[in-house]
């Protein structure tokens, strides 16, 4: 039940993020399905991965999702991306490193803010790897040789 409540929410707060970033009413479900599914890859692999690892492995299956959304609705990619990317971006956790500071508890806030520090610099990597492979497997498929048939 708590990882039915996890997928929920990170839908909500997507689709709500989409509507914050005036995406197409249309793509709504789609902004929020890629979230969800970011959130679920790294909820699931969080169990067995360290948070940085899950992170990427994350993003990159929200940069696929939102690459095959943008090429099906026919939007930018940015539109799902965004929305896709906002359960994964770190921002108690840089709120908690700030507080910490504010408070003179460096230690904790040093901690803290370089771990959201490498977390976004994850999100960010995991989006330029999944342009990356979007750009692969595109030049495979438009120079492999057509097969011309018989008659």
């Amino acid at each position: 039940m708590n990882l039915v409540l996890h997928f929920i929410t990170s839908f909500i707060a997507s689709a709500a993020f989409g509507i914050l970033f005036n995406a197409p009413k249309r793509t709504l479900l789609q902004c929020g399905f890629s979230g969800m599914l970011g959130w679920a890859a790294y909820v699931l692999l969080g169990y067995r991965l360290d948070t940085i690892y899950a992170t990427v492995a994350a993003t990159i299956i929200v940069g696929v999702v939102s690459q095959i959304f943008a090429r099906t609705c026919k939007k930018p990619v940015i539109i799902f991306s965004v929305s896709g990317i906002i359960p994964l971006v770190p921002g108690g956790m840089a709120y908690d490193a700030m507080r910490n500071f504010v408070e003179k508890e460096y230690n904790t806030a040093i901690q803290l803010a370089a771990q959201a520090f490498l977390i976004s610099g994850s999100i960010a990597i995991g989006l330029v790897l999944s342009e990356v492979l979007n750009q692969i497997i595109t030049k495979i498929v438009i120079s492999r040789p057509k097969k011309v048939r018989a008659k």
